[in-house]
């Protein structure tokens, strides 16, 4: 009888799962044989999957890697929550056209006006970077600088990947309506799909393609990353890199992803960047390949012709083992040995892209013990 109580939860359990995943929301939509057609013409596309044009490899150790995460450590997180900087929605609405601006959300999440166009940049407002809120890590602050019902209208939302903690479902139903236009790699306008974005919306990318926002050229390019968000679809939709050039001012976003010769590339095709907005939080060497030390992030901002670099996908959420402040300050001490400017604005902070800098210095000292 005990034999069969457990082979019975372990059914419902299993049930329980393969329902999850087959209905909930959360996971988005799925490309037709039509659009996979369309996909393999990229180049990028082959055998049902996208691939990084360099060797991409993570040699993890998994059950070592679980007992590490398992550890307590005090240091993985800060001390207390963050305090924001907070965003009026009417000081938003009525922000000076002229003025080629932007906040930091935390992590990778961006709020930027460009010649006179407000543009969400990864927009991950939620929680919690995962389908499982309960399960997953928790946001660093109790606040956000601005809610989503709270945004005037946007231009356009600009998207790197589909991962929990760039692309978020609860996100996308807030603010979809109020949203100008989409920009997305291949596959990610599924997702979208599937939430109710209307499709005359959606714009998308391969790497290398460019589009114009008016006066606003934009450039998917290439980043060393992978996709995904169920079990069964990895790298079924394409990851990369933004830049984003205005009449006066340019941007490079970089997503996630590890070091390569593509940052060459870019800053020999693009030309310079006057603020490089880039990853340089939750490695380790085990999946350096798929995410840059902050070295590596502070050489690729080189790469690029960066004029300044301001260092994300930190801040925010506990994703990997190091101290929460440690991508951080890692990457001012490259960037002092290697001569590069950066800037470390608290989250919700105003950032003028006429004079680059940042008025708050060491913030997330306070939240250390």
């Amino acid at each position: 009888m005990i034999g069969w109580f457990v082979l019975a939860i372990v059914m419902a359990v299993v049930i329980s799962g393969t329902m999850y995943l087959a209905l909930s929301p959360q996971f988005g939509g799925r490309a037709s044989k039509a659009q996979k057609a369309v996909y393999a013409q990229s180049g990028l596309f082959k055998e049902g999957r996208f691939w990084n044009t360099l060797e991409t490899k993570m040699d993890i150790e998994y059950g070592k890697l679980m007992r590490d995460y398992i550890k307590k450590d005090s240091l993985r997180s800060p001390s207390k929550p963050i305090e924001v900087v907070p965003q009026d929605s009417a000081d938003i609405a009525n922000w000076d056209l002229s003025n080629d601006q932007l906040f930091w959300f935390g992590h990778s999440s961006f709020l930027v006006q460009i010649d006179g166009k407000r543009l969400l940049l990864d927009p991950m407002f939620s929680a919690s970077p995962s389908p499982v809120p309960f399960m997953g890590t928790k946001r660093y602050s109790k606040s956000l600088p601005i809610l989503p019902d709270q945004l005037p209208t946007i231009d356009a939302v600009i998207l790197s990947h589909d991962h929990y903690d760039h692309l978020d479902f609860k996100t996308i139903k807030a603010i979809r309506d109020k949203v100008g236009a989409f920009y997305v790699p291949m596959g990610v306008e599924n997702h979208l799909l599937a939430w109710g974005v209307d499709s005359a919306k959606i714009n998308v990318l391969k790497w290398w393609d460019e589009i114009y926002l008016d006066s606003i050229k934009l450039v998917f390019t290439p980043a060393r990353h992978f996709s995904g968000r169920g079990v069964f679809d990895r790298n079924t939709t394409l990851w990369g890199s933004w830049a984003i050039k205005g009449k006066s001012n340019s941007l490079f976003f970089s997503g996630d992803g590890g070091y390569g010769s593509h940052f060459k590339e870019i800053g020999e095709k693009l030309g310079s960047f006057d603020l490089a907005l880039m990853e340089c939080g939750q490695y380790n060497k085990q999946w350096q390949a798929i995410h840059m030390l902050p070295e590596e992030t502070v050489q690729a901002a080189k790469d690029i012709n960066a004029n300044t670099v301001m260092p994300i996908h930190w801040g925010a959420f506990t994703l990997a083992l190091h101290s929460w402040t440690d991508p951080v300050e890692r990457t001012i001490d490259e960037a002092k040995r290697l001569e590069v400017s950066v800037i470390t604005p608290q989250i919700g902070e105003l950032v003028l892209l006429d004079s680059i800098t940042a008025s708050t210095v060491n913030w997330w000292k306070e939240y250390v013990d």
